[in-house]
Parts: structure tokens; sequence; C-alpha cells
């Protein structure tokens, strides 16, 4: 299998630590990276050094930009958490089910246990699908 060259790469492919940080990001940009450590701390106990250094690892990665303001870094999003869920749901797709959406989702459907809540909501779903392609 040939290696994907930087370009194909998706920029938007985030480790399970940068999704821990970039849902922080997206709930209070402009942000310091003081910030995101102090708004995690109590959850995950990480030190400064390790957020400032990740941050500074997703902007070269594209997924946060900063702005330099005197001595403070401030940091916002490069990507919107639909774009960024959108780019882990297809990583998922082409992973585990060859790309394929319908085994997926009958993966899900047999192996979690719906609500009924959540089986009138795929039914909705469904619907609004037929109606669009019809």
């Amino acid at each position: 299998m040939a290696k994907k060259s930087k370009s194909e790469q998706s920029s938007t492919t985030m480790t399970d630590v940068e999704w821990v940080i970039m849902n922080v990001v997206w709930e209070q940009e402009p942000c310091a990276a003081g910030t995101v450590q102090e708004a995690l701390d109590e959850s995950h106990g990480w030190a400064y050094s390790t957020v400032k250094t990740t941050m500074d690892r997703m902007v070269t990665k594209g997924l946060l930009t900063r702005k330099a303001i005197r001595n403070l870094n401030l940091f916002s999003s490069a990507i919107s958490p639909d774009k960024a869920r959108r780019s882990e749901l297809k990583r998922l797709l082409r992973r585990a089910f060859n790309g394929a959406l319908t085994p997926m989702l009958q993966f899900l459907v047999e192996e979690e246990e719906l609500g009924p809540e959540e089986i009138q909501q795929l039914r909705a779903l469904i619907r609004q699908a037929d109606r669009k392609s019809g």
C-alpha cells in the first residue's frame, strides 16, 4: 500500500488529546493555552507545558491558529466542529467498514441497545432522506 503524501493526508485528523483541547477551544475561543489548561486541570491534570506544546503542534497541523498580542498567544480553531466530525467519521468508515455507510449503521443497530426514542429518531432521519432522494 502506497504511503499518502502530506497533501493527501487529512489535516483535520486529531488525536484523542487534540479532541479534548479542541472542545475547550471551540467553547472559549479565542483563548490562551493557560485558559485551556485551567479548564482541563480537574478532569485531566495536564501541565501547562503539555497543553501549550500540544496546541503549538495543532497550529502546525492546521487545526488551530495563533495570534500574538504582546507576550500573549491567543488560539482559535482553524476548523469547525462539523468539519472535524466529518473527517473523523470518514476516517472511521474507511478503516473499519471499507468506506461503506450501510454496514456501519447495521453494526450500530445490532450492537448497541437503542432505546425507543433513538429508534424513532432513526426512522425520522430515514424518512427525511427518502423524501430528499425521491
